[in-house]
């Protein structure tokens, strides 16, 4: 079995069957809730790679369930829903999700978005190991402990906004295209990762502002992509 451990969050019997049945057949080890507090407190006892998240749980909104474990915990997560709407992406994604998944949906696109979750892992680990610490102006960013700080405050930030923002930093002083940062975070081109582009970066740049003192450390190129300038 995978050391890669997949938490699946799904209250739909056969859903939640098809789902672990999947992982078994390609050998990831996984653990299974069928409600918000299960899923919380399973989270918090076995510390899995990623989760996979219904919204609509029989106890608590899945929405609810995100902002709960991303205040302790940057698992990644994918949400699997029938909820269609930008609206309802956009709340998952402003909630601290890393991906989104509308059912129904096909095994193997499934399967391409956890490898596309371990190819993301895998980079921050392999990045992080070869340059421990980065700095630049007031921003610090700790590979070794993902602890970023301005001065002596910590940064907090969601999984995904922490993986774009070592992203831009490995590449401090060039424009990233839209195109290859969603290649990069999200390992794939689909037309709603840009609407989730936006969301993230636009939460990631306030964030940076409020702690470096409104000092801008990434601007924006219209139409092409992102920068994070050297100071």
């Amino acid at each position: 079995m995978s050391d890669f451990k997949i938490l699946v969050v799904e209250d739909d019997r056969p859903v939640s069957n098809l789902i672990t049945t999947t992982l078994k057949i390609h050998e990831y080890t996984n653990i299974s809730a069928s409600s918000g507090k299960e899923a919380i407190s399973l989270c918090a006892s076995h510390n899995p790679d990623l989760i996979l998240l219904d919204l609509g749980l029989p106890d608590m909104d899945g929405i609810d369930v995100i902002r709960t474990i991303r205040e302790w915990s940057s698992v990644m997560i994918i949400i699997i829903s029938a909820r269609s709407e930008d609206s309802d992406k956009i709340k998952a994604l402003d909630a601290g999700a890393d991906d989104y998944l509308t059912k129904p949906f096909s095994v193997d696109e499934l399967m391409a978005r956890i490898r596309a979750s371990q190819r993301r892992l895998s980079y921050i680990t392999k990045e992080g190991d070869q340059n421990p610490v980065f700095v630049n102006g007031p921003l610090s960013i700790d590979f070794a402990s993902n602890l970023v700080t301005a001065g002596p405050q910590e940064i907090r930030l969601t999984g995904l906004e922490y993986r774009l923002l070592t992203l831009l930093a490995k590449n401090v002083g060039k424009v990233l295209t839209h195109s290859y940062i969603i290649d990069k975070i999200w390992g794939s081109g689909v037309d709603s990762d840009i609407v989730s582009l936006r969301v993230y970066m636009n939460s990631l740049r306030k964030k940076l502002r409020r702690a470096c003192g409104e000092e801008e450390l990434i601007v924006t190129h219209i139409g092409i992509g992102y920068q994070m300038i050297r100071k």
